[in-house]
């Protein structure tokens, strides 16, 4: 297929599905747009019908062009990533990978307008570390949880208030950004740097101010991560973990066992922020980000060093820190379900101690003059007692 083809499909795709979200392209269904987190068929023209391996290859080659790293990575690790980009309507994330002996292809839709702190709605807590000249800043969560989203509305709020040396290492280039008060430099994984781990190292040599790293997925990345902290770099990053205690558990598991103590005192000296997300869909039928944030305050470093037990745990010191700007998943939710921007089940769904929220939930129903039991009309029974002699 050749890219003007595969250009007129991604025209009609945009058209009939401009809220989506990824396309799906994979043998045995037609051409697939994601909104709203639902999957719906598309009608396009001329109709491919349900998709047979050899449209897929001929799609995916079209994406890929003629760089022999994709190939290679295709076949070496069954999978690939790139950037494509629509003349000025649309940029995708893309990637292209194997399953069932064929190739299947998600394209993940970019915003085109750089996201900004004002319009994600994000606390004021952000505008803090923006201000931060040193340490680690840490964004985590699942794939697809609008991490990277958050990130780019932080690059851009000190990209705007800050004349500094900011570079990106990102697995592709998400936002393009551009020079404002501070120099942006933007490298993208496979076509300017071989690994996040040489990325970074060469970063230290190229004299950022600021650096985002696309993404941490080892101990030699997160080892370089914490060395460019320690020597006065503000160091940006993503986890794929899914709240904040298990983002310091998971750092810590990264180092050897006889390396403990050393990486809880750097940790615990280094870090920053760390702000986990979850994507939840509201009531008027787009998406929030439901948002737990760790500051490392006095409280917070002990238990990095000394770890957690019954009685002092991480989620505690948030649920008691809301001063620190600090919170717990359970505490945004019940937030939001108060404020009207999600419903009850969706907060239950997306939970962490799905118990407690429950309680919190039934209380503010309660407090509204809500019904929240279905058990009516008890009425105490004088007579049981006679009856059981």
């Amino acid at each position: 297929m050749l890219r003007s083809d595969l250009d007129g499909y991604l025209a009609q795709i945009l058209t009939q599905a401009p809220g989506l979200s990824d396309i799906h392209l994979s043998v045995g269904r037609p051409v697939m747009a994601e909104e709203q987190g639902a999957l719906r068929e598309l009608e396009l023209n001329p109709d491919p019908g349900p998709l047979v391996p050899w449209q897929v290859e001929s799609m995916a080659c079209a994406l890929m062009g003629q760089d022999p790293r994709l190939y290679q990575d295709l076949i070496q690790t069954g999978s690939c990533d790139l950037s494509y980009q629509l003349r000025d309507r649309a940029r995708f994330r893309v990637n292209v990978f194997m399953q069932k002996g064929s190739l299947a292809v998600v394209m993940r839709k970019l915003a085109t307008s750089i996201p900004t702190l004002s319009s994600l709605g994000l606390p004021g807590i952000f505008s803090d570390m923006a201000g931060e000249t040193f340490g680690l800043i840490l964004v985590t969560g699942a794939t697809g949880s609008g991490k990277s989203t958050s990130l780019a509305a932080l690059v851009d709020a000190i990209n705007a208030s800050r004349p500094v040396h900011i570079l990106t290492l990102e697995d592709p280039v998400e936002f393009v950004h551009p020079h404002q008060a501070g120099l942006i430099n933007q490298r993208e994984l496979g076509r300017d740097f071989d690994a996040f781990a040489s990325g970074l190292r060469a970063a230290l040599r190229q004299a950022p101010k600021v650096i985002l790293v696309g993404e941490i997925r080892d101990r030699e990345t997160m080892a370089i991560a914490l060395e460019a902290s320690e020597t006065g770099h503000l160091v940006l990053g993503t986890l794929h973990t899914s709240d904040a205690a298990q983002t310091i558990n998971r750092i810590i598991g990264m180092f050897e066992l006889s390396e403990e103590r050393l990486i809880r005192g750097r940790l615990a000296e280094s870090l920053k922020y760390v702000v986990s997300q979850r994507l939840v869909p509201t009531t008027d039928g787009g998406r929030i980000a439901a948002l737990e944030i760790l500051k490392n305050t006095i409280r917070i470093r002990e238990l990095i060093l000394q770890g957690e037990d019954a009685e002092n745990t991480f989620s505690a010191v948030l649920e008691q820190s809301g001063t620190y700007g600090m919170q717990t998943f359970d505490q945004h939710l019940v937030q939001l379900y108060s404020n009207g921007r999600i419903g009850r089940e969706m907060a239950m769904l997306h939970g962490s101690d799905k118990s407690k929220l429950g309680q919190m939930i039934d209380r503010i129903r309660s407090e509204r003059g809500e019904k929240v039991t279905d058990i009516e009309h008890l009425e105490l029974d004088l007579e049981y007692e006679k009856r059981g002699l």
